[in-house]
């Protein structure tokens, strides 16, 4: 019993973390991409959401496999960080921060977007005669109104977290003890032969999305809990 909790324990934990230091980036950089995208016209705008939607439609060793190259010891932003930091990323737990981040940005920024544009611009319009600046209005008025919205992103963002795999397996590898994560840990189990384990897992995991998709419906206010 104790072994079969030591299999569970660190994957569990393990998601866990990952999954809420990836909410806190995506949360930080999403809320800003989304309000770029619902409030500005530029030029390449469309490319940009194009680039932001791939992680949604290719496949995850695709996605994977793009992140090896750009953070790998060969890649451009892997030599910047071997440069500072001394020692490369891959197969540690950061680099599944990483994977995790990548597949879960596109639902922060889209269902943010989203919440942002259906914001009345009659109010931000008001705000502005009332000398707010656009900061402002976005910090004081926008963002709090969309507050919904956002909080489905982030809880979607980080639901799709807690289930990445395949990037997360060409990124961070399956090492038992350090970047075996819950997905990575049920394959694992599974390839093993090590039904009843893998059960659990999936018994869990299973749990955790059923209440994340409360908890989203709740704070969008399209599902009764």
């Amino acid at each position: 019993m104790i072994p079969m909790l030591d299999n569970i324990w660190f994957p569990l934990s393990l998601t866990l973390w990952i999954a809420a230091i990836s909410s806190f980036f995506v949360l930080s950089s999403g809320v800003a991409i989304a309000y770029v995208f619902a409030r500005r016209d530029f030029r390449g705008k469309g490319l940009a959401e194009l680039l932001l939607t791939l992680p949604l439609v290719l496949p995850p060793t695709v996605i994977g496999y793009l992140l090896v190259v750009l953070v790998g010891r060969n890649g451009f932003l892997g030599q910047m960080i071997l440069n500072f930091l001394g020692t490369g990323i891959m197969f540690t737990w950061q680099a599944a921060v990483i994977a995790a981040y990548t597949v879960s940005l596109p639902l922060m920024v889209y269902t943010a977007k989203a919440a942002i544009e259906a914001v009345d611009r009659e109010i931000e319009y008001a705000a502005y005669i009332l000398g707010k600046s656009e900061l402002e209005t976005a910090l004081q008025i926008t963002l709090p109104i969309a507050k919904k919205g956002i909080l489905a992103g982030l809880i979607l963002s980080f639901a799709r977290a807690m289930g990445e795999f395949g990037a997360t397996l060409m990124l961070a590898g399956n090492i038992p003890g350090k970047t075996n994560t819950m997905s990575i840990s049920i394959y694992s189990a599974f390839q093993a032969g090590n039904n009843k384990l893998a059960q659990v897992l999936v018994l869990i995991l299973v749990f955790m999305s059923l209440l994340t998709i409360a908890l989203t419906g709740r704070f969008a206010g399209k599902l009764e809990v």
